[in-house]
């Protein structure tokens, strides 16, 4: 497959995450390039928290739900429903990590990663 053609793949399906991300107000949205690092497990991290277990599960189900109606890609494994508190996405060269803000603050993955390329993207108001 030609790179180009790959890069726009993945572009698309960071814009549909995203999208899902924020139709459910998902907060401090952040994209962490880690085509950089060697040995890294996926090409990029989408994070961000809720609010409450409630939320943080619609967040997951409209990613879910929004990339499967833009791109129609599912996800390859997820994790974390049944508590809510940390939820997993893999899309295999995305994964995506939906926290309580607590949790998000404990486990820091902004710093884990803090030698990647780490981008904010504007909350949707």
């Amino acid at each position: 497959m030609d790179i180009s053609v790959k890069q726009t793949e993945t572009e698309q399906l960071i814009d549909a995450i995203v999208e899902g991300i924020q139709r459910k107000k998902g907060l401090n949205i952040i994209k962490i390039d880690l085509t950089k690092i060697n040995h890294s497990e996926c090409k990029y991290f989408i994070i961000c928290h809720g609010n409450s277990n409630t939320q943080v599960d619609s967040i997951a189900h409209s990613v879910e739900d929004t990339v499967e109606e833009l791109i129609n890609e599912k996800a390859w494994h997820k994790d974390g429903y049944n508590n809510s508190i940390w939820i997993l996405l893999d899309y295999a060269d995305i994964m995506v990590h939906v926290f309580q803000k607590e949790s998000r603050q404990f486990y820091d993955l902004e710093n884990l990663w803090a030698d990647a390329h780490i981008e904010l993207i504007k909350d949707e108001n």
